[in-house]
């Protein structure tokens, strides 16, 4: 091998370019990709539109639990009772998505966007044991392929449900 590519080579990787990133994490273009399909997104739901893959859809609102930049993720959902909404982080199988990292970090500043609706700021609360499991059935039931998305995953999603926080 040329020893200007190597060269090359070992300072990407110091620099943390492509053949530095661990397999799974994604890259500049990628995460420009899925910027721009959330926005797309979000577009459809302030529009009225919220479902997607025939799973109604929010926008999850967060701020960036390093940067603590506002963000905006379009999120599946299922009724949880009048008030509340059940999400689930699933993020590609093998991590917890960067929003949920997001909400745990600043829970205080959450908020939700239903298709046509203004934000509605709630309050996260991670569900365990029995609670998740119920909630879970009632996912799976709704969604099969999200069970199925499970089953091919080591870690548990974790289950959230969504509340109205009174402002």
């Amino acid at each position: 091998m040329d020893t200007t590519v190597e060269a090359d080579m070992a300072q990407k990787k110091q620099a943390g370019g492509r053949e530095g990133r661990k397999s799974g994490t994604p890259g500049a273009f990628s995460r420009w990709m899925q910027h721009r399909m959330n926005a797309r997104t979000n577009r459809k739901i302030r529009r009225g539109r919220g479902t997607f893959m025939g799973m109604d859809v929010l926008i999850l609102n967060t701020v960036g639990s390093r940067s603590g930049e506002p963000r905006e993720t379009p999120v599946a959902w299922f009724a949880d009772g009048e008030d509340a909404r059940l999400v689930v982080a699933s993020g590609g199988g093998s991590r917890n998505p960067d929003w949920y990292v997001n909400l745990i970090a600043h829970a205080d500043r959450a908020s939700i966007e239903l298709p046509g609706r203004d934000p509605m700021p709630v309050t996260p609360h991670l569900l365990d044991g029995a609670d998740r499991e119920q909630a879970w059935q009632r996912i799976a039931e709704a969604q099969p392929r999200i069970a199925k998305y499970q089953s091919k995953s080591d870690r548990e999603y974790p289950v959230i449900r969504l509340t109205r926080r009174d402002r």
